[in-house]
């Protein structure tokens, strides 16, 4: 039995640049920690609802073992602008907002953008940017936590996966 795929939805013709599957490699770096390469996968999918799902896991290139995954949802908002939902398995969960403008989607948690279990890693703010360019989605991520202040945690470059 094949798989109905759904038509997307209007709301989403501005992100739909971004679906498919995405890999390539990065970098990691933070005061407290060494810095360290990564591979990583980010996966764009949609339902046929008003929303993108996400889905990321990222693993070390030395030894191929696991490093960390995400899962959540990008939705735009009335005003055009999109919203980012995501869960970590950290102890976290990450609530951003921000906008696509010309191929380049910034998104920053904001005020109380950030929600904690009770043994959740410190981190208070995050900031990402992608920039699309082609089959080619560059990526920067910002951290800060309730001992550092806001610094660069990740870059990486991947390539749209055929």
């Amino acid at each position: 039995m094949s798989a109905v795929v759904a038509p997307l939805h209007p709301d989403l013709v501005p992100i739909a640049p971004l679906l498919g599957t995405w890999r390539g490699r990065g970098r990691g770096a933070f005061p407290t920690i060494e810095r360290f390469s990564y591979g990583e996968q980010m996966t764009f999918t949609h339902v046929g609802d008003p929303f993108l799902v996400y889905e990321q896991h990222s693993w070390l290139l030395g030894d191929g073992a696991p490093l960390h995954l995400e899962r959540g949802f990008l939705r735009p908002d009335e005003a055009g602008r999109l919203e980012l939902a995501l869960a970590h398995p950290l102890g976290l969960t990450e609530i951003a907002h921000g906008a696509l403008t010309d191929g380049v989607l910034e998104l920053a948690t904001e005020l109380g953008g950030v929600g904690h279990t009770r043994t959740g890693m410190a981190v208070v703010a995050l900031h990402r940017r992608y920039e699309l360019d082609g089959d080619t989605l560059r990526y920067t991520l910002d951290m800060a936590t309730e001992a550092t202040a806001m610094t660069r945690h990740l870059e990486a470059e991947l390539r749209r996966q055929v």
